[in-house]
């Protein structure tokens, strides 16, 4: 059984650091691609960010490109998000999953985890 586990998140200040972290099991880790998405409080699940099996792409959103980086390392079965110059608009639910495909689409990502909070004041 799959399972992936988010920590990390918190409250911090505009213009603050997080960095998330994802560990998974249950599942060959180093054989699928990963992503980050998230949810506002009232919103749609967006995408953040994704990265092939073996770190050779990473893709990102729009709102997050510049500010944010994904990483793994398949020797601890963890995917990382370190988010930089954070900004009140990335307050949410913060979601790892693994997916089928390398992609910014929800439906090609089989398994998520619980979701770790961030949240930025202003």
């Amino acid at each position: 059984q799959v399972q992936l586990v988010e920590s990390g998140g918190g409250l911090v200040q505009a213009g603050g650091s997080l960095r998330l972290s994802c560990v998974a099991s249950g599942r060959t880790f180093n054989s699928d691609p990963m992503g980050w998405f998230r949810q506002p409080l009232g919103e749609e699940r967006e995408f953040v960010a994704a990265i092939t099996h073996n770190s050779s792409l990473s893709y990102y959103g729009s709102s997050t490109k510049g500010r944010f980086t994904v990483s793994r390392d398949n020797a601890k079965n963890t995917l990382y998000l370190q988010m930089n110059s954070l900004e009140p608009e990335d307050t949410g639910i913060y979601y790892c999953a693994r997916g089928k495909k390398f992609s910014d689409w929800e439906a090609n990502y089989g398994y998520w985890g619980q979701g770790t909070q961030v949240t930025v004041s202003s």
